[in-house]
């Protein structure tokens, strides 16, 4: 078996879109350096998300210097979308959190609304320091998170998912599987590891940056969206339910939160520290 490493690091400009590859990345406290830095929110200021609208799985953003966006989907012309100027902010929902964001131009607004086909708004956490965690219980005071969930990262295994796409193919939803790893929208996947090993971590280091684990990662219906289609199954949560139950939750990767900051790379070497 190879050694434990870094085998690849995504981020989510714009929460709930496609994820994107990248090669290396910076570790901010908050999370990845412009890593769920924008969202859509509906009329009320709730945030939208592909629980709601699955099709948002089909809509990229590509990142571009300066914090900006440009979004591609299909049948929709592409639209590069600056960060908004220093404004007056607005108080939106993001779950248990309200949070003042501000507000992307107008022809944002319109572009996702045409593709949606209902009338939603994209915004931008200029100030990411402002944001705390959902359950404090998990957090240090004062320790800030971008417009993820909850927590700054996302870890998952590659050996958990062969077993748990072992587990889908013996079931009776097996044509569902194997399922690929953009299911799970992690922002790290490490290699080299043991199936369900990360059950066990408490602390662990990913090159130059430590970090530590706030917990195991909850799974929602996202997780049966198939990426590439915007379709829904039953896969995972059929298998996580029968076999990855915890505490009424069904769970797949860590939720971890940087004890320092640094650039991660593909290829870094994994290690556990507790």
């Amino acid at each position: 078996m190879p050694a434990p490493g870094l085998s690849a690091v995504h981020v989510h400009p714009v929460k709930s879109l496609a994820a994107y590859a990248v090669g290396e990345a910076v570790v901010e406290p908050w999370g990845l350096g412009g890593d769920r830095r924008w969202m859509l929110v509906d009329t009320e200021g709730t945030v939208v998300t592909q629980r709601q609208r699955p099709r948002l799985a089909l809509v990229s953003a590509e990142p571009v210097p300066g914090g900006g966006v440009v979004l591609a989907a299909p049948g929709s012309a592409a639209l590069t979308v600056e960060v908004p100027e220093p404004r007056e902010t607005v108080r939106v929902r993001l779950h248990r959190s309200r949070l003042d964001v501000v507000e992307a131009a107008r022809e944002a607004h319109d572009w996702f609304g045409a593709f949606l086909g209902t009338e939603v708004r994209l915004v931008h956490l200029d100030a990411p320091e402002r944001r705390r965690f959902i359950d404090p219980a998990y957090a240090r005071p004062g320790e800030p998170v971008s417009l993820a969930d909850g927590y700054p990262l996302l870890l998952t295994s590659t050996a958990s998912l062969d077993a748990l796409n072992a587990l889908v193919a013996a079931g009776d939803r097996a044509d569902e599987g194997p399922l690929p790893m953009d299911r799970f929208r992690p922002n790290v996947v490490v290699s080299g590891t043991e199936p369900w090993a990360e059950d066990g971590w408490h602390r662990l280091a990913i090159g130059e940056v430590a970090f530590r684990v706030a917990r195991p990662s909850a799974r929602c219906v996202v997780t049966t969206t198939d990426q590439r289609t915007a379709r829904r199954g039953t896969e995972p949560l059929r298998t996580l339910a029968r076999h990855r139950r915890s505490d009424g939750e069904l769970r797949f990767g860590l939720n971890l939160v940087p004890d320092t900051t640094g650039v991660l790379r593909v290829g870094d070497p994994l290690r556990i520290l507790a």
